[in-house]
């Protein structure tokens, strides 16, 4: 497996405790919005299964990343990485009204789709209850109970989706039982994913309406018409 060599340029903390960590690295090696990559230090001693690694904001020359980042990281740290593993976010290129929400702990995975669809002079808006990061002001925030109100006015709907947060997504959603949205949609499902496609160990396994799909390879961004929220 191919690696690139990254370096931890500066770590970060919020307000709420989250802890985030700015990586240099080749371009090819950036992940776009909603792919991953996983992260090893080069020297001494580390989880086997490294850590996965999603980025919050995106440069030419890296991007900022949101993770459990070890307490073992260090600016200046050289780490090895992957490739840019999965499938990211793939909004229509009509879409000019993004409603973005957030049902776990954080936003932050959002942020890069975000900031792309602001570079096209598109809407966005943001529904969550976590903490908030620094946002433009062309961002409009809101809490998860305004996302129903939203659903008619978006033409593309992005979700940061827990995997336990499945059956309660209608509801999130102000659908009624079988209702359709009225424009497409794609969910970050946040699932482990130890594994990170090298061994097929099933652990990502997220429900659809046929067979099972790995996060790890076939996510972790779905179309939600291919996940079985329904009947989660």
């Amino acid at each position: 497996m191919r690696t690139y060599q990254g370096r931890v340029v500066e770590i970060q903390m919020d307000k709420a405790g989250q802890v985030a960590a700015w990586i240099a690295c080749p371009a090819s090696a950036i992940p776009s919005a909603g792919q991953y990559i996983v992260a090893r230090l080069r020297s001494g001693c580390e989880a086997a299964l490294g850590t996965h690694l999603f980025p919050s904001r995106i440069t030419t020359e890296g991007f900022l990343a949101v993770a459990s980042i070890p307490r073992t990281w260090s600016p200046g740290a050289s780490l090895a990485l992957t490739r840019p593993l999965g499938r990211g976010f793939n909004p229509p290129s009509s879409a000019r009204r993004l409603a973005l929400a957030a049902l776990g702990d954080t936003p932050a995975r959002l942020m890069p789709l975000a900031e792309a669809a602001l570079t096209q002079d598109s809407a966005v808006a943001l529904f969550t209850d976590a903490e908030l990061p620094p946002l433009p002001a062309s961002i409009e925030a809101y809490p998860l109970a305004a996302l129903p109100e939203a659903i008619p006015w978006a033409d593309f709907v992005a979700l940061d989706l827990p995997i336990e947060a499945l059956p309660t997504l209608a509801k999130r959603l102000g659908l009624a039982d079988r209702q359709a949205l009225p424009c497409p949609a794609q969910a970050l499902v946040v699932t482990p994913m130890p594994c990170a496609g090298y061994a097929c160990c099933g652990a990502c396994a997220v429900p659809s309406p046929r067979l099972w799909k790995m996060a790890c390879q076939d996510g972790p961004v779905f179309a939600l018409n291919e996940l079985d929220w329904r009947n989660a």
